[in-house]
């Protein structure tokens, strides 16, 4: 290829770069444009939706086909993980059996943009045979989903972001975004809680982050473990306590076994610089009043505490005010709190 060549290919590469990303931006723009439509024509029958689903005794039932099912899919995700019972159901799977899962006392929630979906027909006829509240999820109110329809959750016309017209992109962005409203509506209709949330992610980083020290007592007792000597122990069995308690730290109890100060490993290098260190108490060692965190504190509030005091270890007191432990930063990093 000759140089010349060379410059014109790189110039179509730059052009064809340019066209794309302006198809990219233009997709993201007619979707906006969507969402913004969507945004404007909510109207009181989502509260009513709302008020719906949140009496229900039973659970949401999601049931959806094609694209419309993927996103069906994560509505029934997120409203289980926040406080709504749900599950999803396939409508072409629905006539084969999958109608089972569809209870009296449950909410059906249909999605279709078109309304008309060939595999919705039996969902239908269960429903009404079996007086069963069903929502639809639709742009089209006079369409059979949208007849048959105890309430509607209506979708604007918009244009669809796929550049011949044909792919479902604008209409399932606006249910998704439709679910999430619902999600988020329901959430603060309810009272759900950080708490409440905490219940239904208790793996990886987000379970982590939203333990509380009493959980993390309750499940790791022996990672809040604390080591305790009383205020005469001398400094040699100060320092095997410390060591054996593999923590970094030992409390010190007064006569009547109230913890009343702390000797860390920071203490014992500060302090022995002489021999004469070796002839201390443990309450010539110790600080007194250690930091201290409630046991209902998150129990990442107890590894900031620690960050921020630069401490190794936090106690925890339980509601008397009696320390009952301790939240050590080693291992709640390790319990990937962070």
């Amino acid at each position: 290829m000759t140089m010349a060549e060379q410059q014109m290919s790189d110039r179509t590469d730059v052009a064809e770069t340019e066209s794309l990303a302006k198809v990219g931006r233009l997709t993201i723009a007619v979707e906006i444009a969507g969402l913004q439509h969507l945004q404007d024509s909510l109207s009181d029958e989502f509260a009513q939706v709302v008020a719906k689903i949140r009496d229900c005794p039973g659970r949401v039932i999601v049931v959806g086909v094609g694209k419309s099912g993927h996103i069906g899919n994560k509505i029934a995700a997120t409203f289980a993980s926040t406080g709504t019972p749900a599950f999803f159901v396939h409508a072409a799977e629905a006539a084969h059996g999958d109608l089972g899962m569809i209870e009296q006392n449950d909410v059906v929630l249909c999605l279709s943009n078109s309304g008309e979906s060939a595999e919705f027909k039996p969902i239908l006829q269960f429903c009404r045979r079996f007086s069963i509240t069903m929502i639809a999820m639709t742009s089209a109110p006079h369409s059979s989903l949208g007849r048959y329809a105890d309430l509607l959750l209506l979708l604007p016309k918009a244009e669809e972001a796929c550049p011949m017209g044909l792919a479902p992109m604008t209409s399932t962005t606006m249910m998704l975004a439709m679910g999430d409203a619902l999600a988020s509506a329901l959430m603060r209709s309810k009272g759900f809680a950080r708490d409440d949330f905490a219940k239904f992610h208790p793996a990886g980083k987000l379970g982590a982050q939203l333990l509380r020290l009493r959980e993390v007592m309750e499940m790791y007792p022996d990672r809040v473990k604390l080591p305790t000597v009383d205020l005469a122990t001398p400094m040699r069995d100060v320092i095997a306590t410390i060591t054996a308690g593999r923590c970094g730290l030992t409390a010190v109890t007064d006569a009547d076994d109230v913890i009343v100060g702390v000797v860390t490993d920071g203490d014992l290098r500060r302090a022995l610089t002489g021999r004469e260190s070796f002839d201390k108490t443990a309450e010539q060692m110790m600080t007194r009043d250690p930091i201290s965190i409630d046991i209902e504190s998150l129990a990442v509030e107890a590894l900031n505490l620690c960050h921020n005091k630069r401490l190794g270890a936090v106690f925890i007191r339980d509601e008397s005010g009696a320390v009952v432990g301790a939240a050590h930063l080693k291992d709640l990093l390790e319990l990937g709190i962070a």
